[in-house]
């Protein structure tokens, strides 16, 4: 009956989720079918199971939810990523319109710019260059996708994503993990991408197909429906409704004014990492009013705050000017991050009570037996989560609440490093937490103004195949060569 009770649960979640219904109601109504199924006390699975891991989750990771979708929203108010877009758009011109739309996506992503607000500003751009280079509209969510949601969020080393640092704290790595590994992978990653999104322009323009004429939309209409935001920011760490609050710069900034707060980002996020912490006294946090913890547990989040800090404050210096409404930017930067963060810790609650459950023990068991070491079963269960869960973030979590201490244990017994075990779990996440229930698919079809019909099989072989790819070849080298 307990592993009923999990199932049914877990079909509650996702059929609910995805008609559009909160996951802060559906969140603890599945924990609770869950406990009931198994005979456990309900309210204090709640109180205690439920809300404890929930909380968990939040003061580790709000600050970067929340510095996140501040520094993402004064980017796009002041005409930043506009102007990031516009001069890769100059640069690489129609001819290598495909090109120029992945690397747009990728440079602001990576410099930690908040998934949505990259949406919509790198779609209007992808359309007007894909219609001059007569390229089909319907290949835009891909081609954004591919720039956005795959390797800037799960492979480059020192991405500042949030899928990136949630397993910091579990394994005691940084947000640089296996850069050597990340590299590669994420050169499969885009290449792979790249070549299938040429392959199918080209065969398009072979058979006469043009842009396509009703296939724009209104980017703001899509960030006010309320069901589609819902499902989007259980996906990723900005409310959509938030994009129209504030307002824009009346003129894009110079190139160099509108980078250098990525580059600082950036900057700061490698020597934070890698020069000044490990240098760090951090004893102190060994004691009761620290939380008992150690600076290899908390620096690898420590690095990526500071690092959007550093973001934010030089965007003020650079470009106060340009915000002609900065309370009302803050206001609307600050308000994004609520919901998003609230919404994966509910998922997370959720798998904590899942993971209380003696019904588990049967799950993690199956889990741990399968075939092909640790990262094999690692990647699986991750995968199956997010999967689930339709969020990369909340089935990563929910994956290493239940799953990473037993992991760092069997990486300790036979030698393995942990930043193996990082690379490969936020890779992991960032697969097939792309199938159509996805949030950030969703929405990006939206934005688009495309119907899953039109869009969807391209966008799943450049976001998942890729990454799939990427993620068979960081098991095969992390198995023989470790660690790199």
């Amino acid at each position: 009956m307990g592993l009923l009770g999990i199932l049914v649960g877990l079909a509650v979640l996702i059929w609910f989720a995805y008609r559009g219904w909160s996951v802060l109601l559906l969140a603890p109504i599945a924990a609770m079918i869950a406990a009931l199924f198994s005979g456990e006390p309900l309210l204090a699975h709640w109180t205690q199971t439920f809300m404890g891991s929930a909380a968990g989750f939040i003061a580790q990771f709000f600050p970067m939810f929340l510095l996140g979708a501040l520094f993402g929203k004064m980017m796009d108010d002041s005409g930043s990523v506009a102007a990031i877009a516009g001069w890769m758009t100059e640069k690489l011109g129609v001819k290598h319109a495909i090109l120029a739309v992945v690397l747009a996506g990728a440079l602001v992503t990576f410099g930690g710019v908040s998934l949505f607000v990259a949406f919509f500003v790198i779609v209007p751009m992808a359309q007007t260059l894909f219609r001059a280079a007569g390229i089909p509209g319907r290949l835009i969510p891909a081609a954004v996708s591919l720039g956005t949601s795959t390797f800037t969020m799960s492979a480059l080393p020192g991405t500042p994503s949030i899928q990136n640092a949630i397993p910091m704290p579990f394994f005691e790595t940084t947000p640089f993990a296996a850069p050597g590994l990340g590299l590669i992978a994420s050169a499969i990653m885009m290449g792979f991408g790249l070549w299938w999104l040429g392959l199918k322009a080209s065969a398009a323009r072979t058979a006469g197909e043009g842009y396509g004429a009703s296939v724009d939309a209104d980017p703001k209409a899509a960030a006010a429906d309320p069901v589609l935001r819902e499902r989007a920011t259980t996906a990723r760490d900005f409310d959509p409704a938030e994009i129209g609050h504030g307002a824009t710069a009346a003129s894009l900034p110079p190139i160099w004014r509108a980078g250098l707060p990525l580059v600082i980002v950036i900057a700061t996020n490698v020597l934070m990492s890698l020069f000044i912490l490990p240098g760090v006294d951090a004893e102190f946090l060994t004691l009761p009013e620290w939380g008992e913890t150690s600076l290899a547990g908390v620096g690898g989040v420590w690095s990526v705050i500071v690092a959007l800090l550093a973001g934010i404050i030089a965007l003020l210096l650079l470009s106060r000017d340009r915000l002609p409404a900065l309370r009302i930017t803050m206001d609307a930067g600050a308000n994004a991050s609520v919901l998003p963060a609230l919404a994966v810790a509910s998922l997370v609650g959720f798998g904590a009570v899942v993971a209380a459950l003696p019904a588990f023990a049967a799950v993690a068991d199956w889990v741990l037996t399968l075939g092909g070491g640790p990262l094999v079963s690692l990647a699986v269960a991750v995968n199956i989560l997010a999967a689930l869960t339709g969020s990369a973030s909340g089935g990563l979590t929910i994956a290493l609440d239940a799953l990473g201490g037993t992991y760092m244990a069997l990486a300790a017994e036979i030698g393995m490093s942990p930043d193996l075990l990082h690379r490969v779990a936020v890779i992991s996440a960032g697969t097939l937490d792309s199938l159509p229930h996805n949030g950030a698919v969703v929405t990006l079809l939206a934005v688009c103004g495309m119907k899953h019909g039109d869009s969807y099989v391209d966008l799943a072989i450049v976001s998942i195949g890729g990454a799939m790819l990427a993620l068979v070849a960081v098991i095969g080298l992390g198995s023989v060569f470790g660690a790199f």
